[in-house]
């Protein structure tokens, strides 16, 4: 049954800040999540099951943090998970030839910037397996993602995971009910607000910073 003002497109929401450098992040995104499940009706009040996966009653969320950021998401239409990477310079080559199925490794060197190729294909793979309430186990890393404009999860179709625009220095992915009309992303960086609408194969990512 739904509750009062729920809705059947009713959106994925993410929302992404900064931390400080001396602050704790965990606590810093399970605040930011407290703030967000309150702002959609949800109880306000984190658990976390024995896996450590946080739970929301009302609502289905997830939490991830990289350096000098947290991200957090929430949805009423099913599982969803997101996962933040912070970029910077590294080796891709070793990890991606010991994780990546052939058909990832063809399309990552094909592409012209092999670290974000690398890291938008690690964090799809968190965040799928974040939404599935298994993380990484059992193979996770090895679960082929979607690339090229494809959305749907080749072994997993009832969820879709795309990469969401970021103004920060991070590549983040969200994974949701392949059923979701449209993602919302909010940044809080200062006082300026921002809302523009961007095309993301069948889902319109609404983004909005203040």
């Amino acid at each position: 049954m739904k509750k009062h003002g729920q809705s059947d497109l009713d959106p994925a929401h993410i929302w992404v800040s900064p931390v400080e450098d001396n602050e704790d992040q965990r606590s810093a995104a399970h605040a930011l999540l407290v703030t967000l499940a309150r702002s959609l009706g949800g109880e306000g009040e984190v658990r976390h099951e024995e896996s450590g996966r946080p739970v929301v009653d009302g609502l289905a969320v997830s939490l991830s943090h990289a350096r000098g950021l947290v991200a957090v998401a929430a949805g009423r239409r099913g599982p969803v998970g997101v996962d933040l990477e912070s970029r910077r310079e590294f080796e891709v080559d070793g990890m991606a030839r010991r994780w990546f199925d052939p058909v990832e490794l063809t399309w990552l060197y094909q592409q012209g910037d092999q670290v974000d190729a690398f890291l938008w294909l690690w964090t799809a793979k968190e965040a799928v397996g974040k939404a599935l309430g298994r993380g990484l186990r059992g193979s996770g890393l090895r679960r082929v993602m979607p690339f090229g404009g494809a959305t749907i999860v080749p072994s997993e179709p009832q969820l879709a995971v795309l990469r969401v625009p970021l103004r920060a220095d991070a590549v983040l992915a969200v994974a949701v009910p392949s059923s979701t009309s449209e993602v919302r992303l909010t940044e809080h960086h200062g006082a300026a607000l921002r809302s523009t609408v961007t095309s993301r194969t069948s889902f319109p990512v609404v983004v909005r910073g203040n």
